[in-house]
């Protein structure tokens, strides 16, 4: 979208279309009085011929010229994204039991996986990236750090264990963002927890406990509800249901101004990164575009002055 930072100096442009209105006036009176001549065919033998309608291509640059330079006047600018400066992801995963559940190809934890590490490879480089596992308690699998590689193998380390402590895991990244320096700046840094997780809390603190702190800290906590209605594991020998807890995820992102998404399959879940990394850790900016505007001027300035050279040996 185009804005302009000093829309005032856009009255200039009612000059210039004043001006090509006088121009269109003048030649039609110049049309008028030529037709007055009453001897037309000699009139055609004395003038000589002209470049017709060419002759008006090099006013038009030279119009064309003076709108974008009034233009130009109001500094024009465009909003750009760009990503914000110490924007902090904290990835908080569900490792409990029931990511085991194979209504996911190959299974929900190794498709998590593969989705989670897409993710952090679309991040910018400037990006601190954290880590959080959580089953039956939560820990930080690795510190929020630039250096996503750490990251990616992480990820692959990650191992499966009992319970699903969604409460502890909020409290937990929230301390991982608090952690990183502030490297000379005033204020936390802009921060979002991605939690994804496909089951109930089941152990520590409930959500709407750690709900309200990451609300407190103005951390949003986006959502992401992986896997099917339909899901089970084998557990002592018997298949054991694992739904996902939908509203309670759904309610935790309402609650902490963040985003939750419904993730069903692999690919799901990929598309789900994929618009959770293009809407998080940036800021619109306006930046002016003046230059844009006065090379464009310019190119119809330069082509006015090379058509009148070519048609009438003389500059407008």
């Amino acid at each position: 979208m185009i804005r302009f930072l000093s829309p005032w100096w856009l009255l200039l442009v009612l000059l210039v279309v004043a001006l090509a209105g006088a121009y269109v006036l003048v030649q039609l009176r110049r049309k008028t009085y030529a037709v007055r001549f009453s001897n037309v065919g000699l009139l055609s033998r004395l003038a000589p011929r002209g470049p017709g309608w060419r002759r008006h291509l090099a006013a038009t640059a030279f119009l064309l010229c003076l709108l974008v330079l009034a233009t130009a006047m109001a500094k024009p600018s465009a909003d750009v994204r760009v990503p914000l400066e110490r924007a902090t992801i904290v990835l908080a995963l569900d490792v409990s039991l029931s990511m085991q559940a194979t209504d996911v190809t190959p299974n929900r934890i190794e498709a998590s996986k593969a989705a989670a590490k897409l993710f952090v490879n679309q991040l910018p480089d400037t990006y601190n990236i954290g880590l959080v596992s959580f089953a039956k308690s939560a820990s930080v699998k690795v510190s929020p750090t630039k250096d996503h590689n750490q990251i990616i193998a992480g990820i692959d380390a990650l191992q499966l264990q009992e319970s699903t402590a969604i409460g502890e895991a909020i409290f937990t990244s929230l301390d991982a963002i608090a952690s990183v320096p502030a490297d000379g700046a005033s204020g936390p840094p802009p921060a979002r927890i991605v939690l994804l997780s496909d089951g109930y809390t089941t152990f520590g603190r409930p959500n709407d406990l750690a709900a309200a702190a990451a609300k407190k800290a103005k951390v949003p906590v986006s959502t992401i509800a992986f896997g099917t209605q339909e899901g089970t594991v084998e557990l002592s020998g018997r298949q054991v249901p694992v739904p996902v807890d939908r509203d309670a995820l759904h309610k935790l992102a309402t609650d902490t101004s963040g985003q939750y998404y419904d993730a069903v399959t692999s690919e799901g879940l990929k598309k789900v990164y994929n618009d959770l990394g293009s809407s998080i850790g940036y800021r619109t900016e306006s930046r002016e575009i003046t230059q844009w505007f006065a090379g464009l001027a310019l190119l119809f300035g330069f082509a006015g002055a090379v058509l009148s050279l070519i048609w009438t040996q003389r500059l407008p």
